[in-house]
């Protein structure tokens, strides 16, 4: 009899500690799915997506299809950085024609270092491995730091400016 009223207090107890815990993980869970962290992660996963999208483009041009490159770098800019392209447009296709080489850029990492959200900007540090290929010879590959300044726009996040960091040794 005594063995059976032990059995039956611990079934009562652990039925008790697993609607307890059930409790509480549901809590939890609804927590973190309404939290604001949850829409600051998507933002920032936004960011990244689209920054390592654009980063790649400005840092990839092909001499033979200048327009084509040129259009991309203006499709994927905004404010400053675009006027300045757009000003430029004409010197910087001469000159990439007279190069005869062709860059591509891949990002090989990227991280958001700020993110404000309510102000839909974002700033991001990329390295990026440029393969420069000249039109006769072999290519020359560049690993390069840049950091990027997006601002979300009605048609997605766009760079705002873009900038080569140094590599100062410690």
């Amino acid at each position: 009899m005594a063995s059976t009223t032990i059995l039956r207090r611990v079934g009562i107890a652990a039925v008790v500690l697993a609607t307890a815990f059930a409790a509480w993980g549901g809590f939890s869970y609804r927590q973190a799915t309404t939290s604001d962290t949850i829409a600051a992660a998507a933002a920032r996963d936004d960011a990244l997506t689209a920054g390592r999208a654009a980063v790649a483009t400005m840092t990839s041009l092909d001499y033979r299809s200048v327009d084509a490159g040129l259009a991309r770098w203006l499709d994927t800019s905004t404010g400053a950085l675009h006027e300045e392209l757009k000003a430029s447009l004409e010197g910087s296709k001469q000159q990439i024609e007279q190069a005869k080489a062709t860059t591509t850029g891949t990002v090989l990492d990227l991280a958001v270092t700020e993110l404000d959200e309510p102000r839909g900007t974002a700033k991001l540090i990329a390295a990026v491995e440029i393969v420069v290929q000249p039109e006769t010879g072999e290519p020359a590959t560049k690993r390069n730091r840049f950091q990027a300044e997006l601002v979300r726009t009605p048609a997605g996040w766009k760079v705002g400016g873009l900038a080569q960091v140094p590599y100062i040794p410690v």
